[in-house]
């Protein structure tokens, strides 16, 4: 399993290396096939803009923009033998400027949001929206989920060490590709810790049974934009 992540955003304190490790947790846990490949770009406000109007015809920056690939859920952990077996999940655009606004707003951690926000983008890239209050109350709670569970991880110690092995970050700025061939496992090789979900029960007790695209959307609760152009799905 392959992410990339590109910060071309003027924000410095982002941790590539953790985000990127987040992006794969949320891919092994919702048992996305290890031959998927993931981008993840961070942006400035005005690049957002001209995304948001561009594929969701609404005015203004938003947080995240998902843009899907392949059918990749669908094709999750199939043995495939085609010459190019490759699947392109797709990109999940991210504008940090924006999420620091909505932590503030929230009164959580300027990183807690970005990571919420990726988590948000990569379930929508995976069929989940959240234009139906059904819809939305199964999204929420299989993010929470997540999230909840790579908090633990990462509190054990497991975030920090999934930049070892793996991970190689661009000098010079902004983009760093973690390349997880093999086995799910929870942040960069280390299984959730104590009281955390594993993969599997984070899948199941999801019921990660996504339908349409859409976008997505911070704890702190900003503007919402679903939409299919592009393919585009905005929060």
């Amino acid at each position: 399993m392959a992410v990339f992540v590109a910060n071309e955003s003027s924000a410095s304190d982002v941790d590539e290396v953790r985000l990127t490790a987040l992006a794969r947790f949320v891919l092994d846990a919702m048992k996305v096939s290890p031959l998927a490949e993931l981008s993840v770009l961070l942006v400035e406000e005005k690049a957002m803009t001209d995304l948001h109007v561009r594929y969701m015809g609404e005015e203004g920056p938003t947080d995240v923009l998902s843009f899907a690939q392949d059918e990749a859920f669908d094709a999750s952990w199939s043995e495939s033998g085609d010459d190019d077996p490759t699947l392109l999940l797709g990109d999940v655009v991210l504008c940090p400027s924006v999420a620091r606004r909505q932590a503030e707003q929230a009164g959580h951690a300027f990183e807690r949001e970005l990571h919420l926000l990726c988590a948000h983008g990569i379930l929508h890239l995976l069929g989940f929206d959240h234009a139906e209050p059904d819809e939305e109350r199964e999204m929420w709670k299989i993010q929470n989920r997540l999230l909840s569970s790579w908090d633990t991880a990462a509190r054990a110690g497991s975030g920090t060490r999934s930049a070892a092995g793996g991970v190689a970050v661009a000098g010079g700025g902004g983009s760093t590709a973690e390349d997880g061939a093999g086995n799910a496992e929870s942040a960069g090789g280390a299984g959730p810790a104590g009281g955390a979900a594993s993969a599997g029960e984070v899948a199941a007790d999801g019921g990660a049974d996504g339908a349409g695209l859409s976008d997505g959307a911070g704890l702190s609760g900003g503007a919402d934009d679903a939409g299919e152009a592009g393919p585009a799905v905005a929060r």
